[in-house]
């Protein structure tokens, strides 16, 4: 369902180039370098592959020099040696330094991952090789950071929460069919229910049903989230990775979709108080639902989208527009059954190559090197995003446990994971019972918390899957 939000909302194309909530967010290693402080960079330049497989071989010892270089070393144009080899073509270095723990998710200055570059480069074992270590990476994380969140819940005293989301877009005809909902939130332990109400998209019409998802930290790791339909009463396990066919579906859809970049500035953001009152202004107080809340403009925060559509050709962009009108019109045109065996995207031809050398690129200013690689064409904008906050300090939650649920959450929920960017910033006094975030460069979200309570007497059996239930693990094609 993620999937299909995001294709229908963010002008009918893939996000997957990049995104972010907070420009510069990553920690990495970004030096004002010199030519002969990049070693692993020159060599992919120079394409010298027994070079970087030397240097590779070299950071496993400690009293090598290149053990002082790291391998997500970035350029004074915020290139790392990934970037370098995608954007030059060189697969055999793509290969060397991905076996060797490159990183995938990295930006250059411009705000471009590797990622993106070999879609606009366009050679499709290497986007794929890309992709695939990119989820690798994103699990490998995520396997990590667990068993400090299972021991965060664990801290946590158990509660239940209730959260009503409200979409809404100022894309044209957009706003009338998204939807809104009230999800349920019961945590016991190191397990956490979710209750939501949508169930697909289908046919310019939401499905409205009843969903639960559950996690189990104390479960094996193929065991741990589960999703329940109640109303057929089946299940599904969530999968770890996806099948070939929806790799390779998704790897079709990068390479026929523009690249974009949607990232939302908060350096500068402030929050003022709203003020009320006909003659006589005063801060505005006012209870919303149970709890007495003070409201916030929020000032400053501005969503800049960057695309990128030099890998597609005139029919792409036509069959893109043309989708995205048939979709503002009401006509469920592009969700048709794709074909048994569907037409695989083939490699682009390479670009021109303009024989820049190394010399040339790494004393260039930052940010303005020659052009390796294909030549961008590029379409950018910038919109400043009105939000309100509002923050009661009656309310029972502490922020820490709710982003401590959130840790849980969002790696399977969008919209959940901008939640708990925004919520991690450093905000007013009290708890955020209401706040305006954006989930999508076209679609904003209104958060209601509406209800918590700590009870001690939550049953184990919402936590466990009703025995009559049916396992189907098709149930949900996306999870």
């Amino acid at each position: 369902m993620n999937n299909i939000i995001s294709q229908i909302t963010e002008d009918g194309e893939s996000a997957t180039g990049s995104e972010g909530f907070v420009r510069d967010s990553e920690s990495e290693v970004d030096l004002d370098n010199n030519e002969d402080s990049l070693p692993f960079h020159e060599a992919v330049f120079r394409n010298d592959i027994p070079e970087l497989y030397a240097l590779l071989r070299g950071l496993k010892s400690s009293d090598s020099p290149t053990s002082q270089k790291s391998i997500e070393e970035k350029d004074k144009h915020g290139n790392t040696a990934l970037h370098l080899a995608v954007m030059l073509g060189r697969s055999k270095c793509v290969q060397l330094l991905l076996a060797h723990g490159a990183p995938v998710k990295l930006k250059n200055k411009a705000g471009w991952s590797p990622l993106a570059e070999a879609i606009s480069y366009g050679d499709r074992p290497t986007i794929s090789s890309l992709l695939r270590r990119l989820k690798q990476q994103a699990k490998g994380e995520m396997n990590s950071r667990r068993p400090e969140m299972i021991k965060g819940l664990h801290d946590l005293g158990d509660f239940c929460l209730d959260i009503k989301w409200d979409f809404t877009s100022w894309v044209p005809l957009v706003s009338r069919i998204l939807p809104s909902d009230i999800c349920k939130i019961t945590k016991k332990g190191a397990r956490v229910r979710l209750d939501t109400t949508l169930v697909d998209f289908n046919d310019m019409h939401w499905v409205r049903g009843d969903i639960a998802f559950i996690y189990n930290g104390d479960a094996s790791q193929d065991k741990a989230l589960a999703v329940l339909d109640n109303q057929a009463e089946v299940y599904q396990f969530v999968r770890q990775q996806a099948s070939e066919l929806e790799f390779e579906d998704e790897v079709d859809l990068l390479m026929s979709s523009d690249i974009v970049a949607a990232q939302l500035s908060t350096k500068p953001i402030t929050f003022s108080r709203e003020r009320s009152g006909w003659f006589w202004k005063q801060d505005k107080a006012e209870k919303l639902g149970k709890y007495m809340s003070d409201f916030y403009a929020v000032n400053g925060m501005v969503l800049e989208t960057r695309k990128r559509r030099e890998h597609l050709s005139e029919e792409d962009l036509q069959k893109n527009k043309a989708f995205l009108d048939s979709f503002s019109k009401g006509n469920p045109v592009g969700f048709e059954d794709v074909p048994e065996e569907p037409v695989r995207r083939q490699t682009l031809p390479p670009p021109p190559l303009t024989g820049v050398t190394w010399s040339e690129y790494i004393s260039a200013p930052p940010g303005t090197h020659p052009l390796i690689g294909r030549k961008q064409v590029t379409k950018s904008s910038r919109k400043g995003f009105k939000a309100r906050l509002a923050m009661s300090e009656d309310f029972p939650m502490q922020v820490e446990m709710l982003l401590a649920v959130l840790e849980v959450i969002a790696p399977q929920f969008k919209h959940f994971n901008k939640l708990r960017e925004f919520v991690a910033m450093k905000l007013p006094p009290g708890f955020p019972v209401q706040v305006d975030i954006p989930v999508l460069p076209t679609v904003s979200a209104r958060v209601t918390f509406t209800n918590f309570e700590i009870k001690e007497d939550i049953q184990n059996s919402l936590f466990k899957i009703p025995k009559h239930y049916i396992l189907d693990p098709n149930r949900f094609p996306d999870l």
